[in-house]
C-alpha cells in the first residue's frame, strides 16, 4: 500500500471511530448499545485467540523456565543447605540429651562412691598397638598422670599422659593393664588384666582376665568385681565397678584358675567419662554396684538329690577345662 494522503485520512477516520466505539461501550457498561458488537467480535476472533495463545505459551513458559533457571537453582540450594542445617541441629539436640542423661548417670555413681570428679568427653581412640583413648581435659581441670578414669558404668583405666586441655587414657583392656580387684560377697582380692586386642578373638564379651591370689578360694560365674585400690590411691581407688565373672578355666592337672571378665563399660562407643581427681574419704566396697538383676522364676534352679536326701550340696566352683587362651 503506497502512502498517500488519502491512505493516511483513512487511516485516522478509522482510529477515530475504534476509540469513539470502546468509549461508548466502556461508559455503556452492561447496557452499552454496543454488546451485541462486542459478542459478534469474541465469537469470531475468541477462536483465532486460543489457538494463538496454544502456539505462544509453550514459548513463553519455556523462555521463562531459562530465564527463571538460575534463581530457582538458587533457592534450591538455599532450601537444600537450610534443610541440612536442622537435620544437623537435630542430630545435636539428640547427642546433647543422651550425653546429659550419661553426665546424670555418672554424678549418681561419683556421689555414692565419694568421688571428686573431673567430667569429660572422649574425642579420640589411640591408633597404635596401645588401647587408649584421649579426653578433652587435662592439667588445667587438675588431671595428673596415673589418676583413675570412670564412667556411668564402671571402670574405664588410668591417665597416662596429661596435657594443658586433653590427657591420654590407657583403657583397663589394654595387656599392659593390671588392676587390683575385689570380688564381691567373698571378698577375695586378685588382679584384673587386659586381654587387648586377644580379647576380641571371643566377639569382644570377655577382654579381660582375673586371677585370685587366693588359688583355692571360692570363685563362681556371675560374682562381680569392683577395684581394690592402690597404694596413695594411684592410680586406682577404689570401689569402682569393673565387670562380672563370664567363665573359669582350669587347666587340667593345674591349680590356677583363670576367670574372664565381662566388664561393664562398653569400650568401643565411650563419650562421656570422668576422672577422679580426689579419692573418697571411706571405701565405698560394693555400694556403686548396680543392683543384682532379680532371677525369674523359671531360672531358679532345682534342688539337688544331695539336698533332697538332706545332705549338704557342694559348693565346688563350676570350671571347664581350658584349651589356652
Amino acid at each position: 500500500m503506497k502512502d498517500t494522503r488519502r491512505t493516511r485520512t483513512v487511516l485516522g477516520l478509522l482510529l477515530v471511530a475504534a476509540l469513539a466505539l470502546i468509549t461508548i461501550d466502556y461508559r455503556g457498561g452492561e447496557g452499552s448499545p454496543l454488546r451485541g458488537l462486542r459478542g459478534v467480535g469474541a465469537a469470531v476472533f475468541g477462536p483465532v485467540e486460543r489457538v494463538s495463545a496454544a502456539v505462544v505459551r509453550p514459548v513463553g513458559n519455556t523462555f521463562d523456565a531459562i530465564t527463571d533457571a538460575p534463581g530457582e537453582r538458587r533457592r534450591a540450594d538455599r532450601l537444600e543447605r537450610e534443610n541440612q542445617r536442622l537435620r544437623e541441629q537435630l542430630r545435636a539436640g539428640r547427642l546433647d540429651q543422651a550425653r546429659a542423661a550419661q553426665l546424670q548417670r555418672l554424678l549418681g555413681s561419683a556421689g555414692m562412691g565419694g568421688y571428686k570428679i573431673a567430667a569429660a568427653k572422649v574425642i579420640s581412640a589411640g591408633q597404635g598397638f596401645e588401647d587408649t583413648v584421649t579426653i578433652d581435659v587435662g592439667s588445667s581441670s587438675g588431671v595428673r598422670p596415673e589418676m583413675t578414669v570412670m564412667s556411668a558404668d564402671g571402670l574405664v583405666g588410668r591417665v597416662v599422659r596429661v596435657g594443658p586441655a586433653t590427657a591420654t587414657v590407657l583403657l583397663a583392656t589394654d595387656v599392659a593393664s593390671s588392676v587390683g580387684s575385689r570380688l564381691e560377697d567373698s571378698q577375695e582380692i586378685g588382679i584384673v588384666q587386659g586381654r587387648g586386642r586377644r580379647g576380641l578373638g571371643d566377639g569382644g564379651a570377655t577382654p579381660m582376665r582375673f586371677q585370685l591370689l587366693n588359688a583355692n578360694a571360692p570363685m563362681r560365674p556371675g560374682q562381680r568385681l569392683v577395684t581394690l585400690g592402690s597404694q596413695g590411691e594411684r592410680p586406682y581407688v577404689p570401689g569402682v565397678p569393673i565387670g562380672v565373672v563370664e567363665r573359669i578355666d582350669q587347666p587340667a592337672g593345674g591349680l590356677t584358675r583363670t576367670a574372664y571378665v565381662r566388664p561393664f563399660v562398653r569400650f568401643t562407643s565411650l563419650d562421656v567419662v570422668a576422672v577422679v581427681v580426689a579419692p573418697p574419704k571411706t571405701d565405698p566396697r560394693d555400694s556403686v554396684l548396680p543392683p543384682k538383676p532379680a532371677p525369674s522364676p523359671s531360672a531358679t534352679p532345682s534342688a539337688s538329690p544331695t539336698a533332697k536326701a538332706g545332705g549338704r550340696p557342694s559348693t565346688t566352683p563350676s570350671t571347664k577345662p581350658s584349651s589356652g587362651d
